[in-house]
Order: C-alpha cells, then sequence, then structure tokens
C-alpha cells in the first residue's frame, strides 16, 4: 500500500509517498480501508521533530481517519466487517490502510459525510474533554476561544454556543471572524489588532472560561480576563517556532511556552490546566464514553464540522503547506480517490 512515512524532520517536502506491506489485524484488531484522512497539527510538529507524543522515526504520520472494515483479527466480532467507523490513534493514518486496536475504530456518525466523519474525532473530542470534562463549562458562562477558526476552535464555537454560553473568539483574520460569528460567537476580533484585548474588557465583565491554543502573548493577556473562580484550559501552542539551529528561537519559544503561577493563580482564585486527547487512548474505558455524549450532543443540536479544504491524498505536503500560511479555516483534510 501507499504511506507517507516519516523518516527524516524537516520541511513539508520531506512528505513523500512510499510503498509499504499492508498492515495485518492481530488479536483483537481491525484493519479499515480509509478513504478520508484528517490533517493535524500536531503532524505538522511531527514532521518538524517537536511533537513529544510521536513515536520514534521511521514512522507514518496520521492520527485519525474515516474508512471501511475489510478485516478482524482474532477475538473481533466477526459483524464488524464491512462497518463505517473513525479511526483515532497515535500514528498511521497518513496512508491507504490501517490497523488498530478494535476499540481504537469507533463507529461512524450515520448522518455524517465521510468528510464528515474524518473531521470529529480528534477536534471534537478535545474541545469536548477541555470545556465540559476539564473547565466544566455551563449555561450562561462566558467562554473565550484562542485560534477559535481552526479544527478545534471552530468544534468548541459550536459546541459552547449550543449549551447556551455567550462565546467570544480571537481570530487573524477578518473571514475567520466572519466565520466564528456565524458558528455562534457573541462576538470575534483580530488578535492582530492591539485593540482585541481591551475590546473584549469593554464588551464582557470578564471571562469564566478560555479554552487556549496559542501560547505567548495570547496566553498573558487571556489570563487577566480570567474571573475569579474562572478555568483557563491550554489545548494547543500555535505560535510554536522552535528551530533548533536558531538559539534566538529557542529562547522564544522558552518565554512563550504557557506557564501558570501558583501565587498568581491564589491571587484570583482561578485554575489552569491542560489538555492532551491522545494520552487518553491508555485509558480505553473513559474514549467511548465521552464519545458517546459527544455523539449524542452533536445529533441532537444539528451539528456538523467545518470542513476548509480537501486536498487529494497525494498532496500532503501541501495540505501541511496551507495550515502552515495561517489561510485555514476549520478542518483540513486529504481523500483517497475511490
Amino acid at each position: 500500500m501507499k504511506a507517507y512515512v516519516l523518516r527524516k524532520t524537516g520541511r513539508p517536502e520531506v512528505l513523500r509517498l512510499s510503498e509499504v506491506p499492508d498492515p495485518i489485524a492481530g488479536a483483537g484488531e481491525v484493519l479499515a480501508r480509509l478513504q478520508c484522512i484528517g490533517v493535524n497539527y500536531a503532524e505538522i510538529l511531527s514532521r518538524k521533530g517537536l511533537y513529544g507524543w510521536a513515536p520514534k522515526r521511521p514512522y507514518i504520520l496520521g492520527m485519525e481517519g474515516a474508512g471501511i472494515i475489510e478485516q478482524v483479527g482474532n477475538g473481533v466480532d466477526a459483524s464488524r466487517l464491512g462497518e463505517r467507523v473513525i479511526v483515532g490513534t497515535q500514528f498511521g493514518c497518513y496512508a491507504e490502510k490501517i490497523a488498530v486496536p478494535q476499540q481504537r475504530a469507533l463507529p461512524a456518525i450515520e448522518h455524517f459525510s465521510i468528510e464528515e466523519n474524518a473531521a470529529f474525532a480528534v477536534n471534537y473530542m478535545t474541545a469536548w474533554v477541555a470545556l465540559f470534562e476539564l473547565a466544566r463549562l455551563k449555561k450562561n458562562e462566558t467562554l473565550l476561544i484562542t485560534a477559535a477558526a481552526g479544527g478545534v476552535g471552530t468544534a468548541a464555537c459550536q459546541l459552547a454556543a449550543k449549551m447556551g454560553c455567550r462565546v467570544f473568539g480571537l481570530a487573524g483574520s477578518d473571514e475567520k471572524i466572519e466565520l466564528v460569528k456565524k458558528l455562534g460567537a457573541a462576538d470575534a476580533f483580530n488578535y492582530r489588532n492591539g485593540q482585541a484585548f481591551e475590546k473584549l474588557r469593554q464588551e464582557t465583565n470578564g471571562i469564566d472560561v478560555v479554552l487556549e491554543m496559542v501560547g505567548g502573548h495570547i496566553f498573558k493577556e487571556s489570563f487577566k480576563l480570567i474571573n475569579p473562580f474562572g478555568r483557563l484550559v491550554v489545548a494547543g501552542f500555535a505560535s510554536l517556532n522552535l528551530n533548533w539551529w536558531n538559539p534566538f528561537s529557542i529562547w522564544q519559544t522558552w518565554r512563550d511556552r504557557p506557564r501558570a503561577n501558583i501565587m498568581k493563580l491564589a491571587e484570583k482564585s482561578v485554575g489552569v490546566m491542560a489538555s492532551h486527547l491522545g494520552y487518553l487512548l491508555d485509558q480505553p474505558q473513559r474514549l467511548p464514553t465521552i464519545f458517546g455524549q459527544l455523539k449524542q450532543f452533536v445529533t441532537d443540536y444539528k451539528i456538523t464540522p467545518i470542513i476548509g479544504r480537501v486536498f487529494p491524498f497525494e498532496q500532503a505536503a501541501e495540505a501541511h503547506q496551507f495550515i502552515e500560511s495561517r489561510k485555514s479555516v476549520g478542518k483540513i483534510l486529504m481523500r483517497h480517490q475511490l
């Protein structure tokens, strides 16, 4: 089969298709033929050699996709053959086929297209865990989402707006701001404009919950807006731009990384938390419960993923370049030819 095997780190051009042996479903596993693949910022960091959760190279990139089960291993119910599934895993989805433990092949959402299923797992489960499992976001609370027009940001905006929260967003262009408003935000501001946080102060009486995915100046200014008993959840670090050959970038990354000062937290009686969905893969009893609750919520409220662009599978480098350009909105996908 064809797959993107990451043998060395570097620019998007290191992503080249290779011929590799087809995987085989082992005991307790299923083999899925992938039809569509989600592209995540974490995979860009992995390509650059900056992602701590990445396995040792060489390995096939890709944490999520959607497809059909073609083979089941010993101990797996044969009735799963032909089932439409969403695959969520650590790596291996930038490929035509993947074998995973059966609990990592979740039932596809029936009324979603194949693209919508591929766009769902990582972004929506990340947003759900951050907002409702960690921050315990409640109806009528005020939420600020940084990087609000991205995959996780658009998911969080939809979920929180339907929950009955007052949502505000930060994004980097007028087009992105309009999208965030259409998804239910009360207002949104361009974080490149020096007045964004001042406008937030004017429009709110402070923020109850922040979903923070940028770091640096955005993290610091967002923290200042939090009300007593508020919560800030870090679910990303989009400003990370570390180049080992550049000492200045090393210092800048260290300076801008999100961090919490216990005394400052005590002064405001607030909490700072962090979430990384991948580590929950080692707790398989939690994921089906979270997925089930999320699936019911998006079904009840008729929420569908925002898909920004679908690239052919052969254009992984172009997909990475597009995300890094900061022009993308919503979820970026790769699609196999059927």
